[in-house]
């Protein structure tokens, strides 16, 4: 039998030295990437959630340049992820709870957050990005308001919907609905079609205007099992298990949070729950950002997919609906029978 060869830098006898070590690296990379007090914040920044360069920009008060240089080196370490939707780039820290994308730097950024402080720079930081978000949550109440009274149109301009509500009383029909939750419900819509089908219906919005329009329609069409409300789609005024069906109808591509809102409606359902969501394919239509205030230019299967299962739902079904210029999708997930509420199942 052949003598094994034993290399120049190893003694007779000694172990085998051990190969290189990439996770080290990855490691290493990570720590040296974060270490840093610009990048630190941008670190606390993006647990609030995602953010575009223009945001940390107002939050951080520094030079563009020199928050994209950050970006680019946390992103280049694993700790961040970007995504470009026409001229907007969003960041936000890497998914350290999928295990298919889990990595050493989402692993890094995830401690770290656990250890910074939320006293001092970090507390000053939080504050001036409430502001940035105030802002921006203000001027798309602001546009709401402006289209309260036409807002049906402007949905119509992409997808008859008809055709949309035929979905949704297709599949939420096959199981029966004491309680119906529609999220972000807007002119009410959704509330008088389903009705009929329902023992009891509430719709929120933030909007005072829009829950005005809303109401009016619900007296009109006589749908006394109907009732809207003003709350935060974020933080729903109800207890756990609260509805049987709940429907976010075109709302999410407004949203700062589409996962988190997905969560919160999951928080609501009952087991066996179901989860309409109504929305955009993605698109290039940047123009609808000025236009609409649009701040995601539509989602693909996979987000939306990804939305569900974080959020502990497993998708049923999906269709398209091609509209004049836009692509409508409709999906549909469920809530297991059982669920601890944070996207993993109850063992």
């Amino acid at each position: 039998m052949q003598a094994d060869t034993i290399r120049n830098d190893q003694a007779p006898g000694a172990h085998p030295t051990p190969r290189h070590d990439d996770h080290m690296d990855a490691l290493l990379a990570a720590l040296r990437a974060a270490a840093e007090p610009t990048r630190l914040r941008i670190i606390a920044l993006l647990s609030e959630g995602e953010l575009t360069v223009s945001e940390l920009v107002h939050t951080l008060g520094q030079s563009q340049p020199r928050i994209s240089r950050h970006l680019k080196l946390l992103t280049e370490a694993g700790l961040l992820t970007r995504h470009r939707e026409g001229s907007w780039v969003f960041h936000r820290l890497a998914d350290f709870v999928n295990p298919n994308t889990r990595g050493t730097g989402a692993e890094v950024a995830a401690h770290l957050i656990d250890l910074l402080p939320k006293t001092g720079t970090g507390s000053r930081d939080l504050e001036c990005l409430a502001a940035v978000k105030q802002a921006r949550d203000e001027k798309a109440a602001a546009y709401f308001d402006a289209i309260a009274e036409s807002w049906d149109s402007l949905r119509s301009l992409h997808v008859d919907d008809s055709k949309v509500e035929s979905v949704i009383g297709e599949w939420l029909g096959q199981t029966a609905i004491r309680s119906l939750l529609d999220i972000g419900t807007g002119t009410g819509r959704i509330l008088e079609v389903l009705s009929p089908q329902i023992e009891r219906g509430v719709g929120v919005d933030q909007s005072r205007e829009m829950l005005a329009v809303a109401r009016a329609n619900l007296e009109r069409g006589s749908c006394e099992n109907c009732q809207v409300r003003q709350a935060d789609l974020y933080r729903l005024p109800f207890a756990e298990a609260d509805f049987d069906a709940a429907v976010i109808h075109q709302v999410l591509h407004y949203l700062d949070d589409p996962g988190t809102a997905i969560k919160e409606a999951a928080r609501v359902l009952s087991p066996s729950g179901r989860l309409v969501v109504v929305d955009f394919h993605s698109h290039t239509m940047e123009n609808l950002r000025d236009a609409y205030n649009h701040r995601y230019l539509g989602f693909s299967e996979g987000n939306i997919s990804t939305f569900f299962t974080q959020a502990g739902l497993t998708p049923i079904n999906t269709t398209r609906l091609a509209g004049y210029e836009l692509i409508v999708g409709v999906w549909l997930a469920e809530k297991p029978l059982a669920t601890d509420f944070d996207g993993d199942q109850a063992p």
